[in-house]
């Protein structure tokens, strides 16, 4: 295996100008360690993964779905890792976050129809987005298709620099594996 240029930040080589990000999220995973190679578009990112990942009006479980068929797309095995333990710790069974393998019923469906459309076709139909927008919001949909993107950009970090998943996250996949 090559040994990554961009292995994550350590604490010890962590930079001063983005001090104030590691004790929050930029600290916590590997992903945005990853990231800080490039402290000023990690510090740009956060207003972002903000809204995305807390303030996105899909609500947690409608991103979980969406999260966790883009990295399934992207081929992600940290994206799939870390959100099927953030699935499980909203609720989510097994069966259904399974399911998202597949092409599960109802609006996870939908959903995950709607991801497909943007990884394949670059854009929603007028049709698709018209029952999207009556399902979930209109609102709901764009933050979808932001999903998407910015889960589309960390997916290319990650597998470009071969970043690895968390140890807890790792440690939990190994004793609880999605069945």
């Amino acid at each position: 295996m090559t040994k990554s240029p961009c292995p994550p930040v350590t604490d010890a080589d962590w930079p001063e100008s983005i001090a104030d990000l590691r004790d929050g999220f930029a600290g916590a995973l590997n992903v945005y360690r990853t990231m800080a190679h490039h402290p000023e578009l990690l510090r740009a990112w956060a207003p972002l993964r903000q809204h995305i990942v807390k303030d996105s009006h899909l609500g947690p479980i409608r991103s979980e779905v969406v999260i966790l068929r883009t990295g399934l797309r992207l081929g992600s095995a940290y994206e799939w890792a870390h959100h099927v333990s953030r699935a499980r710790a909203l609720g989510m069974d097994d069966a259904r976050i399974a399911a998202i393998r597949e092409m599960p019923e109802g609006e996870d469906g939908l959903i995950v129809r709607a991801v497909d459309a943007l990884m394949d076709d670059k854009r929603l139909a007028p049709h698709q987005e018209a029952e999207l927008a009556a399902a979930i919001g209109r609102e709901a949909v764009i933050d979808l298709i932001a999903t998407v993107g910015f889960y589309s950009v960390l997916g290319y970090l990650l597998q470009t620099y071969d970043t690895p998943i968390d140890p807890a996250i790792a440690t939990e996949m190994e004793e609880n594996p999605l069945t």
